[in-house]
Order: structure tokens, then C-alpha cells, then sequence
């Protein structure tokens, strides 16, 4: 395994971070595709195996029930001081005033739920889920800071957003002497590349960690464009990415076949390969529902792609319309929840 220090810190992570939101009881909350708690354990201990040591989670998996077993395997199988466990606050965890969002009262509710569900005593990183129209973002970065000092959080990140609310947020936490983000979870990969625009060099001049999710693009990249799989027809917030830009994003994933086979190694580990080989790139968060989908990332860290080969991936690409910076859930409270008698 291949390891780097996160963003402006001496924190030392994996080259591959492992996304949790494979885990999770399939009956709770929105992905259906979801692995059980025996499978998941099997994932997470195989990762660990390898040289694994960056997981990243969220609230609002499967209801809260990937942290929980998340948490669980993670106590078991390895020591608290050696991994790096990050989580995620802003989707609402109940459709009522305040149980969502990035407001001091909610991010101090969110924190020590995750905290609880997890087993834990600290998170390594807490990061944003999304930007927050309705709270300052004064009010949430002093909030974020206290959570810091308090000792509940050691370092804290945020997730996709325009490269201006970045920017604004690290201002603010500057200007005030608060606790700066240290990285930036945002979707990149060969079918979405608008974050080379501005947010991948902003955060190379700030010294951030990139980290991004579905790097490839929820599977897509990895097979051929007609084959289904379960997670395909029931992720809706897939066909909220991808849906409008389907007819550019074959030309891309064609590419990868015919570079990939041109190589002898599997679709995964060239679209992976790429996305590592870019210098603002820390540790791309890989989804896992099968031991073979971690072992085509870990063979992906030796997959060395030749300047032809790189420009003939990105040759496809045109620009998309920018996608997964909003909420794919509801954050707008309907009613207040109360308490049987």
C-alpha cells in the first residue's frame, strides 16, 4: 500500500480510501443495493488486510447503520490509533425543524450521534456533506472549530460544493483564527470532469486533500455501457448524475475498453489510474459490494498510464453541466416528530 499525508497536516492515509456507503441495512434509508453487516465485515477486514487505513462513512448511509457496522468491524479488527475514520453531517437523519444542516445545534446533535453509532471516542475527519443556503457560514465554521477543540473531531473537511463557497469558508475560518478544512471530497472522474475548472486548483493552491467520490462514476466506468447491474437500476441519484450526458459519457467508457484492453487489465484499474496519476489527487474513495471490485483497486496503484494513453481517455470528454454539488435529498422540514405518550 501507498500512503500520503492529507492536505496541510501530517496525517497519513492509504492511497485508497474505502467508502462506506456500500454498508448499511438495505431497508433503511434510501440504497437498496446496500451490503449486510457478515459482508461488510469481509469488505472492511480485507481492506485492512491490504494495507487499508482511511474509511469514510456518513450520517446519512442507510440510516445511520453504516457507521454502526462500520464501527463495529472496525473495533474488532483494528487499532483505533493506526486509522484515519471520516464522517459527514448535513442530510437531515428525521423530516423536522433542526435535525439537519450545518447550524451549531445541528452539527453538535449530528457529531455525537455519529460518535455514538460508530463506538468511538473521536472522528479523525468531519466533514460537510453539502453547503447549507440557510446557516451562515460563520456560524458553521465556528461551530466546526469548537467540535475540534473539544476534542471530538481531530481535523475537518468538506464536501462537494463550488469552488467559491470553498473559498469563502476557508476565508472565513482564516480571518477569525477557526479551524481550516484540509480537504475536499468532490466527484471526479473520466465521465465528470468539470472540477478541473476551478475547485481542483484552488485546492492545490491551498494545500487541500482531494478525495473524491465515484471515481468510477457508480460503476460505469468499469463495463460495458448496456450491462445492468442491481445497483444501476435502483441508485437514483445515478440517473441524476449521469442521465443527460449519456450519449458523451459511452464515448468515454468506450475508450477505457479499448485502453484498458490494449493493456491487459481490467476497465477499473485504468479509469482508477488515471484519476491517480493527477497531482491534486490524495486518495480516491473506492465503493466495494465484491472482494474482486477492492482487488481491481489495489492492482490499480501499479497501473502506470502513458502520456498516449492518457490523452486518448480524455480525448472523448466534453464539458458537462455541473452535477452532484446539490443535495440529492430533501433538507426542508415538514413537521415536527413527536414522541408516543
Amino acid at each position: 500500500m501507498q500512503y500520503r499525508t492529507l492536505g496541510p497536516t501530517g496525517l497519513t492515509v492509504s492511497r485508497l480510501c474505502l467508502g462506506c456507503m456500500s454498508f448499511g441495512e438495505a431497508t433503511r434509508g434510501s440504497h437498496e443495493w446496500t451490503l449486510d453487516e457478515a459482508a461488510s465485515r469481509a469488505i472492511i477486514r480485507q481492506a485492512l488486510e491490504a494495507g487499508v487505513n482511511f474509511f469514510d462513512t456518513a450520517n446519512a448511509y442507510s440510516d445511520g447503520t453504516s457507521e454502526e457496522i462500520t464501527g463495529r468491524a472496525l473495533r474488532d479488527f483494528a487499532h483505533r490509533d493506526e486509522i484515519v475514520v471520516a464522517s459527514k453531517a448535513f442530510m437531515p437523519w428525521r423530516n423536522a425543524p433542526n435535525t439537519g444542516g450545518l447550524s451549531r445545534k445541528a452539527l453538535f446533535q449530528a457529531v455525537d450521534d455519529s460518535l455514538k453509532r460508530l463506538g468511538m471516542e473521536y472522528l479523525d475527519l468531519y466533514q460537510i456533506h453539502r453547503w447549507d443556503d440557510a446557516t451562515p457560514i460563520e456560524e458553521t465554521m465556528e461551530a466546526l472549530h469548537d467540535i475540534v477543540k473539544s476534542g471530538r473531531v481531530r481535523y475537518i473537511g468538506a464536501s462537494s460544493m463550488s469552488a467559491w463557497q470553498f473559498s469563502k469558508a476557508q476565508y472565513t475560518a482564516q480571518i477569525h483564527g477557526w479551524t481550516k478544512f484540509i480537504s475536499m471530497q468532490n466527484q471526479v472522474n473520466l465521465i465528470y470532469r468539470e472540477e478541473e475548472r476551478e475547485m481542483l486548483p484552488l485546492c492545490a493552491d491551498m494545500g487541500v486533500g482531494v478525495i473524491p467520490w465515484s471515481p468510477l462514476a457508480r460503476g460505469r466506468l468499469t463495463r460495458d455501457w448496456a450491462e445492468a447491474t442491481s445497483r444501476s437500476e435502483t441508485d437514483a441519484f445515478q440517473k441524476i448524475l449521469y442521465t443527460d450526458t449519456a450519449a458523451q459519457d459511452r464515448k468515454v467508457v468506450e475508450e477505457v475498453g479499448r485502453v484498458a484492453a490494449a493493456m491487459g487489465v481490467q476497465r477499473a484499474q485504468v479509469a482508477m489510474a488515471w484519476l491517480l496519476q493527477k497531482p491534486e489527487i490524495t486518495a480516491p474513495i473506492i465503493g466495494v459490494t465484491k472482494p474482486a471490485h477492492l482487488s481491481d483497486a489495489l492492482g490499480a496503484l501499479e497501473v502506470t498510464l502513458s502520456p498516449e494513453a492518457i490523452a486518448a481517455l480524455e480525448a472523448p470528454y466534453v464539458p458537462h453541466p455541473v452535477a452532484g454539488i446539490q443535495t440529492p435529498y430533501t433538507t426542508a422540514p415538514k413537521k415536527l416528530s413527536l414522541r408516543p405518550a
